[in-house]
């Protein structure tokens, strides 16, 4: 380690050091990690309600987990909780104006969707290049964000359908998508 920077000696010259813990620096530092983006959606009160979340992560195979993080201060999470079944739809390369619409404050999010319910109450948004039906198993607070395990229970995929990622704080595709 480099005592001057604390930085490791793998580090190349002129590679920026992170000397802070600033909420914006590591902002920048998180998102230099690209991540699918998805929707967690399901039927409340008989109407769909989601939220995107872009920190989705394959946890198990057997049993068969995954997880996302919900801020604190969402509002949608608190409702989604609540249901028997959600749908995890991995959004595909060409829905980032789905992506918005769904991220969006104070606007009808599913307006001109479409979707699908599940017997068991998901949606799951058409397009997307692999969707999971799920529970919640189980919820950890850590941090501003709840960590939030989900047990799968079905599942689809379309290989030929690229996913939507999400780098540097903007919307890419894969070369060749």
């Amino acid at each position: 380690m480099n005592a001057d920077t604390g930085v490791g000696a793998g580090a190349g010259v002129g590679t920026p050091v992170l000397r802070t813990t600033d909420p914006l620096a590591l902002r920048r530092v998180y998102g230099a990690f690209p991540t699918g983006v998805t929707v967690l959606a399901a039927l409340v009160d008989g109407e769909p309600v989601g939220m995107t979340a872009s920190s989705f992560v394959p946890v198990s195979l057997d049993p068969p987990l995954v997880s996302v993080c919900a801020g604190l201060a969402s509002t949608t999470w608190p409702r989604l909780r609540r249901t028997a079944r959600l749908g995890v739809s991995v959004l595909s390369g060409d829905q980032e104006g789905v992506c918005r619409q769904l991220s969006a404050r104070g606007v009808e999010r599913f307006a001109g969707l479409d979707w699908c319910r599940t017997g068991e109450g998901a949606v799951l948004l058409d397009g997307a290049c692999a969707w999971y039906d799920c529970s919640v198993e189980r919820e950890i607070t850590a941090g501003d964000h709840r960590i939030v395990l989900l047990r799968v229970h079905v599942t689809g995929v379309d290989p030929q359908t690229p996913p939507l990622v999400f780098h540097g704080s903007r919307y890419r595709r894969l070369a060749g998508s």
